[in-house]
């Protein structure tokens, strides 16, 4: 154990089950540890480092806006801010953004601001939330009452209260939940930490009705899904359905804390001064980083690519067990890429790591696969192979 793990074991938190690992460098699609040891990164930090490690352009803007400005509050506009801000918007159906540093923080705006909205115009009784059973959207008390998953409750009840729970994608229990109560319905297009269950269009076009009939608000957390992840710059444009809010983070700024709020004007002007506040989000530094992200990113070319890697990944992943003996089934979109296996995955997990590959457990039995998006065809080459290695004498 090295001289870092050790220190990290002594003074951080233990609300973290981490390997064993401490990296001190990346590059690319690979990251470095403090032995000089070499992995095969297929978790670009959970969806976060779409560009992977230390990508030259990110670099140059990042040194560059750090010798300009670090920070300034949002009692004044800054460059980086003003100019992330309208790109957002000229690329998405949004017309105002409000930026905070985390996912959780944009989930929390998007819940405020759907209750403030409907208080202005409905009064206080029009409150409640529709959320998907399984889903996950943050560990703040507001994200943590909406995520769908009771093991993530435990300790911390009671939580907040108008919170419906139905299962995805089902329709019945879609239209029950619905009344002149609920303000708004948050879902993840296509579920990341309950293991990569892609929503129906049937469903979100049902969901996306049922809000218009009830003056509700729609809200797509598009955390781990968005900044070109599924081959889309947004999972929504899959569904061709637009919400009223969409949550960014993650990979925003490719491992900058920042995240992102988009809207329609005539929703976020419920978000007047002192409804809401973040000292640090839209930091400049930041937002000059993810202003390059989003250049590079929002490219037809480099999307197309995504979707291409994604169909080609997915394809060989099948190949791998066409039988479907080990393997029950492979999902996802894009990048973004979940293995169901019939038996628990730790064992072909502690395999993959064994051989130097990172990849991740949203569940038991499930393997997600979230490479950096510039991964290259050598490098599933070197996954698959370690794959099949790891599978055979599994029964």
């Amino acid at each position: 154990m090295g001289y870092l793990v050790e220190m990290g074991e002594l003074y951080l938190a233990g609300n973290y089950k981490r390997e064993k690992l401490a990296f001190v460098r990346g590059s690319g699609t690979r990251l470095f540890t403090e032995d000089g040891e070499e992995y095969l990164d297929f978790t670009a930090g959970i969806a976060v480092c779409n560009l992977g490690h230390a990508h030259p352009a990110l670099v140059e803007v990042l040194q560059r806006q750090g010798q300009r400005l670090w920070h300034t509050s949002n009692l004044y506009y800054t460059e980086p801010q003003a100019k992330l801000a309208k790109k957002l918007v000229d690329l998405t159906f949004a017309e105002k953004v409000f930026f905070a540093n985390s996912g959780a923080e944009a989930i929390e705006a998007a819940l405020k601001l759907a209750r403030r909205l409907a208080f202005e115009n409905y009064g206080p009784q029009k409150y409640k939330f529709i959320a998907l059973e399984n889903s996950f959207h943050g560990r703040t008390f507001g994200a943590l009452s909406v995520t769908g998953q009771p093991k993530y409750w435990e300790g911390f009840q009671p939580l907040l209260e108008g919170v419906i729970f139905i299962p995805p994608n089902d329709l019945q229990a879609l239209e029950t939940a619905f009344s002149d109560e609920v303000c708004a319905m948050i879902l993840e297009p296509i579920q990341g930490e309950g293991g990569i269950f892609p929503l129906t269009k049937e469903f979100l076009g049902k969901v996306k009705e049922l809000c218009q009939k009830f003056k509700a608000l729609l809200i797509f957390d598009e955390i781990q899904t968005g900044i070109g992840r599924t081959g889309k710059l947004f999972a929504y444009e899959h569904f061709g359905i637009e919400p009223d809010i969409l949550c960014t983070s993650k990979a925003l700024a490719n491992g900058l804390p920042l995240s992102a709020m988009l809207a329609k004007s005539e929703v976020m002007q419920a978000l007047k001064p002192g409804t809401h506040a973040s000292t640090f989000g839209g930091n400049p530094i930041a937002c000059a980083v993810a202003l390059k992200v989003l250049e590079v990113v929002s490219e037809k070319s480099f999307l197309e690519e995504v979707a291409l890697k994604g169909k080609v990944l997915k394809e060989r992943l099948i190949y791998l067990d066409p039988e479907k003996k080990i393997i029950k089934e492979v999902r996802g979109e894009g990048l973004l890429i979940g293995i169901e296996f019939h038996k628990p995955s730790q064992p072909i997990y502690e395999t993959l790591l064994k051989k130097k590959i990172l990849v991740t457990q949203p569940k038991p039995n499930i393997i997600r696969l979230t490479p950096p998006l510039i991964v290259n065809y050598r490098e599933f080459d070197y996954f698959l192979e370690s794959l099949a290695q790891s599978l055979t004498g599994i029964k």
